[in-house]
């Protein structure tokens, strides 16, 4: 609107109704401060806390006699670019994974998965497909419509007395595993 006024000469009024805001807040001279020692306090706290929000910090500041406006704080507080750190990811396991081996002869591997869906009459089931990894023989397929860890248990007992044990089980590591239970 500056340039409408000063290069075309247009007036205020006019100038306004071509771009569209009303001329009061034209004329309206903005009253914000700088704020530099709110700025300057907020910066040195978030980088003590930096853990902390703008809404704890507004707190902090509020304990420490700043009377300021939550609304006026997050403007600043974004102007300034402040964010909360971002944790960092999960730790993952160093080195080089190995991949799986594959299975040289049947009965050393075994696959288990759940499979799940509903009747029409909208209850739900469940089955548990156990597979022979190299022979892709399916050892057992319960369907039940709820399937408890003591009952997977139970079944796979059952295969292991049909069929023997898998090559890469042992007791002592069934014995040294924390989720099983006497």
């Amino acid at each position: 609107m500056d340039w409408a006024i000063k290069e075309k000469s247009y007036s205020q009024r006019r100038a306004c109704a071509l771009a569209g805001p009303d001329p009061r807040v034209y004329r309206r001279e903005p009253k914000m401060g700088e704020d530099k020692a709110l700025r300057a306090r907020l910066l040195k706290l978030s980088s003590e806390r930096r853990r902390f929000g703008c809404r704890r910090l507004h707190i902090l500041l509020q304990r420490e006699g700043w009377a300021v406006n939550w609304k006026k704080l997050y403007r600043i507080y974004r102007e300034e670019g402040l964010t909360v750190r971002k944790r960092g990811g999960c730790k993952r396991a160093l080195g080089t994974r190995a991949p799986m081996a594959i299975p040289q002869g049947p009965n050393q591997r075994w696959s288990l998965d759940f499979v799940s869906d509903t009747l029409s009459e909208g209850r739900r089931f469940r089955i548990l497909n156990v597979i022979d990894d190299f022979s892709r023989e399916c050892l057992a397929s319960v369907v039940d419509t709820s399937l408890s860890g003591h009952r997977v248990a139970r079944e796979l007992d059952r295969i292991a007395e049909m069929r023997g044990i898998p090559a890469w089980w042992s007791p002592t590591t069934a014995l040294s595993s924390p989720r099983t239970r006497s």
